[in-house]
């Protein structure tokens, strides 16, 4: 569900910043238990990382960037459009697709826990399932824009979309100046997991910069 909103004064807070130790802490004593296989655990984190990991969902974006076709069917059934590609949600969840335009700027969020495309950007950020980014992405979304380093005109409009269990968003991009001839491959390196939530632009083709992770 879509909230138009304007600015608002909060402070921003950062993720607990013990929370990728007590998860470690936790696989260390469920591999010692010999509850978990490390070789296995190993072969599932590779496999949310490299498989069912943003990589996917830049694959969708850069595909929509340079086949109109493929772009239309992802604006009218985006379920559909990425099942097409082999990428199937597990929970039987829908996804819709909203782009950015020159207008239009999109950001998701989920108030109410951290539901999350998973199926195209693998595992959420620590931060998208924070409660100050569940609440300020709502109250103050151009605030949490500029802390990403996101600096939005003042007359473009924030479009924030709140995620359920039953219904995921995927921000579309809007495609870098200057990458016209660019192949699909080459495209696939602008678009970070950041892009896709909203909280930041695709790269500029100049940047050189790894994927967001």
């Amino acid at each position: 569900m879509p909230h138009d909103h304007h600015h608002d004064e909060h402070d921003h807070t950062e993720p607990p910043s013990d929370l990728e130790l007590r998860v470690k802490a936790l696989e260390s004593l469920l591999v010692e238990k010999g509850l978990v296989n490390p070789d296995t655990l190993n072969t599932i984190i590779d496999t949310y990382e490299h498989k069912v990991g943003p990589r996917n969902g830049a694959h969708v974006v850069a595909k929509a960037w340079t086949d109109p076709e493929f772009k239309q069917a992802l604006m009218t059934d985006a379920t559909e459009a990425v099942a097409s590609l082999g990428y199937c949600g597990r929970q039987g969840e829908h996804l819709m697709v909203v782009e950015n335009t020159d207008d239009t700027h999109n950001l998701v969020v989920c108030t109410l826990c951290s539901c999350y495309p998973w199926t195209v950007l693998g595992l959420p950020p620590a931060w998208y399932k924070s409660a100050p980014y569940r609440s300020r992405a709502v109250s103050a979304p151009r605030e949490v824009l500029s802390e990403f380093g996101t600096n939005l005109d003042e007359d473009k409009k924030i479009r924030v979309w709140d995620s359920t269990s039953e219904m995921r968003y995927l921000v579309l991009p809007q495609r870098p100046l200057g990458t016209e001839g660019w192949s699909e491959a080459d495209l696939q390196a602008l678009v970070s997991r950041n892009s896709m939530i909203g909280v930041e632009l695709a790269r500029a083709p100049d940047s050189g910069a790894e994927a967001s992770q």
